[in-house]
């Protein structure tokens, strides 16, 4: 007996096809004609209805039905498309991975969820042959495409017979739908569990937030985002790319795809928008068409908005949406706020503004703790301008990882109502209600004076003309640690002579409020980044590479991310770098409340050498005095703001 309301996300691709059966509901490019131009195939919303029905009845009778977890590796096709929602169809829970992390990691995850069968390419079957350990517990195999050496259906098979209405499985809102895994970019790699009513919120979110509108025409570079587009009523024109390498993609196939299909809509990481956008600006392409790009997954520079705003129609709008997997999208900010409000900021060093919350979500910035909270509490909220961990409430928020309690745990605070979400990236909100992020929780600096965030302080050495992008590092005991910057070249950084670039350095750091303890500067080759966003730096790498420069060792690298053999400044400290552990969460020395990030008005004023005391030229914002004794804690930092051309920053920040 079905207890609780009946919710299936499939639903939404059955209403389409009631309502415009003969709308394209996914295009994908076939091949090239003799004069080079693209020939593509599609499915109408009703074809890929009756397809996934096809499929839909295949599994149920092979025994994939409701809550089997099945292993999905296809590549974006029209296949994907009917496959995915004939598993929803049949209550059936895909497991998805991206496979830009590696495949032993990729397998390890598919594992990891014990799965009980697996639909994919020849590919993915030869690699269940020959490292069986990662699919032992898989009992159904279903190949797309032609089957080699190996048994079990294939895709055609199971849509052979006659089309038939299916009946949808009577799924509820709690029940798991997907289990989709985080890219490991900042930490291990942990399976989400998503629910049919969270899929349902976050179409609705999406729908509402964008005012996308049925039969506008998308372009999803991201497979999964791709999946949304029948939800939505929107066409999905796959795009020809590898969607693991964006940072690769050929522009021109970009390009014709968005000027053959008439595209209004695309998704794009900011390494694929900056790729297009550069390519188009340089050769003239203007997209006329386009009136909304949403790029998400990394933080987009200010400079890569406005060149790819250059090349859109007055009307188009570029969305930076800040979310996770875990919760997505939660905060949200267009191009005209960036361009016209934000940008000056984050370029002085106040973190990337990624917006407000959309309607319906809540979030709050809490004090920093590195060990789980197991209740929530008002007296965990920090006021406006102060730097903490970003938490979010809302009906779009996942409520675990799968077989992961201890990380569950730590990720989730337990309300009266509900639960909370910790993001594990710090920001603090300004008086506008804008979220400003500052980096990852797990990057920050603690030095014996002071904690020192990724994104402010980076900002300030990247403004240099000699420095393509920079990455901030702590080596050493937290609490103990030694503030060091590694800088990646421009191609003009590569023509300066290295003791010079690096004295212009550490002359502007000395400048600025929150960098001046950064004393240590190291140039490498080119830094170790994810593969998808080609913008995550691994920044745990990088502080192992600086430990071992600083002892004089040579990092063992691959060949992309050698070192130079430049040798590094000398640290103007009397801490001696050192690789040992961090201490257990809780036990290490975080500085006191203090003034986190300042402009370069209140630098000036604020003592940079020779100091007495870590507090000396910090000062807290104007109410400090009326914070509650108890939550002056060292876990508490405060951000004071003045905007440019203004004496005190009100309209920004208390």
């Amino acid at each position: 007996m079905q207890d609780g309301p009946v919710l299936n996300i499939a639903l939404h691709l059955r209403r389409m096809a009631e309502a415009h059966p003969f709308r394209r509901a996914v295009v994908t490019p076939a091949g090239r004609d003799r004069a080079g131009r693209v020939a593509y195939a599609h499915l109408t919303f009703r074809q890929l209805d009756q397809e996934s029905d096809r499929i839909a009845f295949g599994l149920e009778a092979i025994g994939i039905g409701r809550g089997t977890r099945t292993i999905v590796m296809v590549r974006p096709s029209l296949e994907l498309f009917a496959l995915t929602f004939a598993m929803f169809k049949a209550g059936a829970v895909p497991v998805m991975v991206d496979p830009g992390m590696g495949l032993r990691r990729m397998m390890a995850c598919f594992a990891e969820t014990r799965p009980e069968a697996l639909i994919g390419i020849p590919p993915a079957h030869v690699l269940r042959l020959i490292q069986p350990g990662f699919f032992a517990t898989v009992s159904t195999a279903v190949t797309v495409g032609r089957r080699w050496f190996w048994g079990g259906p294939t895709l055609q098979q199971l849509r052979s017979r006659p089309w038939s209405l299916f009946p949808l499985a009577s799924t509820t809102p709690d029940e798991v739908a997907a289990i989709l895994f985080t890219t490991g970019s900042t930490g291990p790699a942990k399976g989400v569990v998503y629910t049919h009513g969270i899929f349902d919120a976050q179409v609705r979110h999406i729908r509402e937030h964008f005012q996308i509108q049925e039969g506008e025409i998308d372009l999803p570079t991201f497979p999964l985002f791709a999946l949304f587009d029948p939800a939505l009523g929107m066409t999905a024109v796959i795009p020809d790319m590898d969607p693991t390498r964006p940072a690769q993609v050929d522009p021109t196939k970009i390009i014709e795809a968005i000027l053959d299909q008439g595209v209004t809509n695309m998704f794009a990481s900011p390494a694929l928008l900056k790729r297009v956008g550069g390519f188009a600006a340089a050769h003239e392409v203007r997209f006329p068409s386009l009136q909304r790009v949403v790029s998400a997954g990394a933080p987009v520079p200010p400079a890569e908005v406005e060149q790819f705003s250059g090349i859109l129609t007055d009307s188009a709008r570029i969305h930076t949406p800040y979310g996770a997997t875990e919760a997505m999208p939660i905060l949200s900010i267009d191009s005209e706020e960036i361009l016209t409000e934000t940008r000056p900021l984050t370029e002085q060093g106040f973190g990337i503004c990624v917006g407000r919350p959309l309607e319906g979500i809540t979030v709050e910035i809490i004090r920093i703790e590195d060990e789980p909270i197991n209740r929530w509490s008002e007296r965990l909220v920090l006021g406006d301008g102060e730097i903490g961990e970003i938490t979010v409430r809302g009906d779009l928020v996942t409520a675990a990882y799968y077989e992961r309690h201890v990380e569950t745990a730590l990720a989730k605070i337990a309300d009266e109502d509900g639960f909370w979400h910790r993001m594990g990236d710090l920001g603090w909100r300004d008086k506008k209600g804008r979220i400003w992020f500052c980096g990852r929780k797990s990057h920050r600096v603690v030095t014996a004076e002071e904690t020192l965030f990724t994104i402010p302080c980076e900002a300030i050495f990247n403004a240099h003309p000699g420095v393509a992008r920079s990455a901030l590092v702590g080596i050493g005991l937290m609490g103990e640690q030694q503030a060091v910057i590694c800088v990646e070249l421009s191609p003009e950084g590569r023509h300066m002579p290295r003791k010079a670039l690096r004295a212009e350095l550490l002359d502007l750091a000395a400048t600025h409020a929150h960098t001046h303890l950064i004393q240590t500067v190291l140039f490498h080759k080119g830094f170790p980044v994810d593969i998808r966003h080609n913008s995550k730096i691994f920044r745990e790498k990088l502080a192992v590479w600086a430990v071992a420069r600083l002892g004089g060792h040579r990092p063992k690298y691959h060949a992309d991310n050698e070192a130079t053999a430049e040798e590094p400044s000398p640290p103007r400290t009397d801490n001696e770098a050192s690789p040992e552990k961090l201490p257990p969460p809780g036990q290490e020395t975080l500085s006191p409340f203090k003034k986190a990030v300042a402009s370069p008005a209140e630098a000036e004023a604020t003592p940079q050498n020779g100091r007495e005391g870590p507090d000396e030229g910090m000062i807290p914002s104007k109410d400090a005095a009326d914070i509650p004794e108890d939550l002056l804690s060292p876990k508490k930092y405060k951000m004071t703001l003045t905007e440019p051309g203004k004496n005190d920053g009100s309209d920004i920040t208390e």
